[in-house]
């Protein structure tokens, strides 16, 4: 009878080792051999040993034969699916579908693992590979944005859930890029409003800024903008206060210059006015950290 490793270890990052092949002895081995020429994308049912499958799907994988990889690792769930080899096809395939960018099957597999494997110790990998898809898929600023919005869920998940994993610290990179990509989206209809004269419309985007992406490379535009806006329809304590806050966070930036130049055309300085929603979004979340 065949012996079978039942270790499953990774490299850091997105590619997992490829140490779960299985150990072959006798017929077995030799039936692997006579199969080793056949990679056609469509794989015909032919009842087949578990080990056969799986050893398959492992050679075109080191071959970089990723489609042929996640059909033979989708037969192993088929022909097996009561197999502990099943549940670590099912990985493998999601990981071999996200080397070619077929995210779609690469995030149903990783989820079908965490929902029928909640405890195992590799939902981490699972819910990195969920966000990775996700994250492939941002586009830039002028479009929707959802992609960057499932990005953000699927890593914040895994750091809520596993934050000493291998994969957290890539996963809080990736977050506070794709919050700063959301954040760019709400500054470029923001201009847009504001460019039109519709400076409330504008405020409520230049407050989303503020409120939900605090940390981006976004705010100090933000403050400024608010500035501007509030100026324009003559609110010239939120004015004040956006430049008050741009000021003390961001002294040196050309944007509160820009705001302080502004205010000093209407004769005013800025002032920060506690009572202002600026003023209570900046304390309420600086007071977090």
């Amino acid at each position: 009878m065949s012996s079978v490793r039942l270790s499953f270890s990774r490299n850091a990052a997105v590619r997992p080792a490829f140490g779960l092949r299985l150990a072959l002895t006798g017929a077995a081995a030799l039936a692997l051999a006579a199969l080793g020429g056949c990679a056609s994308d469509e794989i015909p049912y032919e009842e087949r040993a578990v080990e056969q499958i799986y050893n398959k799907a492992m050679d075109h994988m080191e071959e970089g034969r990723y489609i042929p990889a996640a059909k033979e690792f989708d037969e192993v769930e088929r022909q097996h699916p009561y197999s502990e080899w099943a549940r670590r096809s099912m990985l493998m395939s999601a990981y071999a579908n996200y080397q070619v960018n077929q995210y779609d099957e690469t995030i149903l597999n990783a989820q079908r693992f965490i929902s029928l494997h909640p405890g195992n110790r590799d939902v981490a990998y699972a819910y990195y590979l969920i966000g990775l898809s996700y994250y492939e898929q941002i586009s830039d600023v002028g479009r929707d944005q959802k992609m960057t919005e499932d990005a953000v869920n699927a890593f914040t998940e895994l750091v809520r859930r596993f934050p000493a994993s291998e994969y957290a610290r890539d996963a809080r990179l990736k977050i506070e890029l794709a919050l700063d990509h959301l954040a760019g989206k709400e500054m470029e209809i923001g201009r847009y409003y504001l460019n039109r004269h519709d400076y409330i419309a504008a405020i409520n985007r230049f407050r989303v800024v503020v409120e939900r992406y605090q940390t981006t490379s976004h705010t100090p535009e933000a403050l400024e903008r608010l500035t501007e806006a509030y100026l324009a329809l003559g609110i010239q304590t939120e004015a004040q206060t956006a430049a008050a806050i741009l000021g003390y966070n961001y002294p040196g930036s050309d944007w509160y210059e820009d705001s302080y130049a502004l205010l000093a055309g209407y004769g005013l300085e800025p002032v920060e006015n506690k009572d202002s929603w600026i003023s209570r979004t900046w304390q309420s979340v600086t007071s977090v950290f």
